[in-house]
């Protein structure tokens, strides 16, 4: 059994979805489980119909939910032209879905208050129409496809738009719902990414990019033999070929390099995929739907992996926040009260730097109560918060083998201004904070010096 995760560009029209089904079509002896994405801009969308409803803007979430409904029914019939009866039953789920959601968008914007609960309600929709119209042409191509509803397998905590996975009850739930799903009589089974639910079946999403997420946890759920990220690039590249010029695809990395490059700003994964595939060592396939005879790159256990730098990764937007104070020198417990505050708060830290007296962290820019933060640690020290900054992360396998690395990533560097340096004791990364604005030309520039 493997699962085939399939994101929004896999899912964007007609001939992508085509493409998609021919994919898992080729893979239907392996007894495939296929985790999609809402259509390429359709989350976007539902964003926007959410803050239209919180505004009480009842005729722009109209509009907004006209285009929506006539994106997804326009779509069924031109992947389902010719079977009328499964054309009829893939329109009727759409006009359901959309119907549902209108009414609920409608009593929000009654209300004039929108909730995290209402807001999770609102942006999951996108995988439920996807996933409909997408089981519903498989089956008109002779691919005896039943749909699964993701809320009954991925629970999690109360955190209705960043739900934390609950691993024992997904566990029991995904190998219940597969296998009532999964019978004789079928070719595969199709289910939605990014959404989940409580224990009490509350609505839950799993945050931005949370499929990859979805198909990880399915994926050590069933034991399954590979999981399979499709995206619209050849693999994992040495950086972000949007803004490198010249790089490179990586036949294979670790579970460790990848988990750092997608936590470090790669976008290629979800940061918390590996973490299950790591449980029980599932190899991850990052594959290009646009290429599907490509062999894209594997995630595997570090020991089939060779030493060396894999990857220039960076974070466009991030903040640095110092924190300085006598009261910490020859004091226990000074640093676990300071990150007890971070904690409490729901800020996560990437980078630490400490000296005798000074601790510096960086935050990411969008971080929900970053003033609290500030706040309760000026109670003790003294807090100066560094905007406008960037973090670059050179990552790869045992880095303290790799000789000359420190003249190849900083040489180049002689006209800017470097902020802090921060290396683990795993020696997988190499970060370090500059400007902003500097970020591109710092990120090709180390690139080239690297990799040629």
């Amino acid at each position: 059994m493997i699962v085939m995760k399939f994101g929004g560009t896999s899912v964007a029209d007609c001939a992508a979805i085509t493409r998609t089904i021919g994919i898992v079509e080729s893979k239907l002896q392996q007894r495939p489980i296929v985790v999609v994405s809402a259509l390429s801009k359709v989350t976007d969308l539902l964003y926007k119909i959410s803050d239209k409803a919180r505004e009480k803007d009842n005729e722009g979430a109209a509009d907004l939910l006209r285009q929506l409904r006539e994106r997804h029914l326009n779509l069924a019939a031109e992947l389902i032209p010719d079977n009328a009866e499964i054309l009829a039953d893939a329109c009727a789920r759409v006009n359901r879905l959309c119907d549902n959601l209108e009414y609920f968008v409608n009593a929000v914007c009654a209300l004039g208050e929108l909730s995290d609960r209402s807001k999770a309600v609102i942006i999951g929709n996108g995988e439920y129409l996807s996933s409909s119209i997408i089981c519903c042409a498989m089956n008109a191509r002779g691919i005896r496809t039943r749909l699964m509803d993701s809320r009954k397998m991925i629970i999690t905590d109360n955190n209705f738009l960043k739900g934390e996975p609950q691993t024992e009850e997904i566990v029991k739930n995904v190998s219940r719902e597969v296998a009532e799903a999964y019978t004789q009589d079928m070719d595969a089974v199709i289910t939605q990414g990014f959404v989940s639910a409580t224990a009490e079946g509350e609505p839950t999403v799993l945050g931005r990019g949370g499929s990859d997420y979805t198909a990880s946890l399915i994926g050590m759920s069933v034991d399954a033999e590979v999981i399979e990220i499709w995206t619209d690039v050849d693999g994992v590249k040495t950086a972000d070929p949007r803004k490198v010029e010249n790089t490179l695809s990586l036949d294979r990395i670790s579970f460790e390099e990848a988990a750092e490059m997608a936590h470090f700003g790669a976008k290629v994964l979800h940061p918390m995929t590996i973490e299950p595939a790591v449980k029980k060592n599932i190899p991850i396939y990052v594959l290009n739907s646009m290429n599907p005879s490509g062999k894209g790159t594997a995630i595997l256990q570090s020991s089939f992996i060779e030493d060396g730098v894999k990857s220039v990764s960076s974070k466009s937007n991030i903040l640095v926040i110092n924190i300085f104070s006598t009261k910490m020198i020859n004091v226990a417990g000074f640093l676990m009260h300071v990150f007890e505050i971070f904690s409490r708060n729901n800020v996560s830290v990437d980078l630490i730097s400490t000296s005798e007296a000074t601790i510096s962290v960086t935050v990411d820019a969008g971080s929900q109560n970053i003033e609290k933060v500030v706040e309760e640690l000026s109670t003790f020290a003294e807090v100066v918060v560094d905007s406008n900054k960037a973090q670059v992360s050179v990552i790869g396998k045992n880095l303290d083998n790799v000789n000359g690395l420190l003249e190849k990533t900083f040489a180049p560097l002689k006209d800017y201004k470097i902020y802090m340096i921060s290396q683990g004791s795993s020696y997988i990364n190499i970060s370090f904070v500059v400007d902003r604005e500097s970020l591109d030309n710092i990120v090709s520039l180390i690139h080239r010096n690297i990799f040629g």
